[in-house]
């Protein structure tokens, strides 16, 4: 792993330090959830918005450290990481909005919404290794 930072871009080891510094928190926001009651009290309350957006936050944070890695990686990496991104969040959508159908025609359970993130990036790790160029 070492050698692997050493031969990573600065553009590379920014996304990595930004992604370890925004999931840490959120990994830790989560688990204190699911293991503890200690939010119980505020769902459902006004202060559930504020829970809402301490959660959300590391997540709009870790999507700017890869929009940040796609400005400042080389041309190549810009170019093949911006359409593994495009054509992940395009596939991405088209399943929220074929299931968001299901639930209003089909009667399919209901899913959260926030689940598009966890399948973006699903998606993205399914269609990279079948984008691997710039052209």
């Amino acid at each position: 792993m070492l050698s692997s930072w050493q031969k990573a871009t600065p553009a590379g080891r920014k996304y990595v330090i930004r992604t370890w510094a925004f999931m840490v928190p959120y990994m830790v926001i989560c688990i204190s959830m699911m293991l503890t009651d200690a939010f119980d009290d505020i769902i459902g309350k006004p202060a559930g918005w504020l829970l809402a957006l301490v959660v959300s936050a590391p997540i709009i944070g870790q999507l700017w450290a890869t929009l940040s890695l796609m400005r400042e990686a080389d041309e190549f990496v810009r170019a093949v990481a911006a359409k593994q991104f495009i054509v992940a969040a395009g596939l991405a959508m088209a399943l929220a909005t074929f299931w968001g159908f299901a639930e209003t025609f089909a009667n399919a359970p209901h899913l959260p919404g926030w689940l598009i993130y966890a399948a973006f990036w699903m998606l993205y790790g399914m269609v990279a290794p079948f984008i691997r160029t710039s052209n």
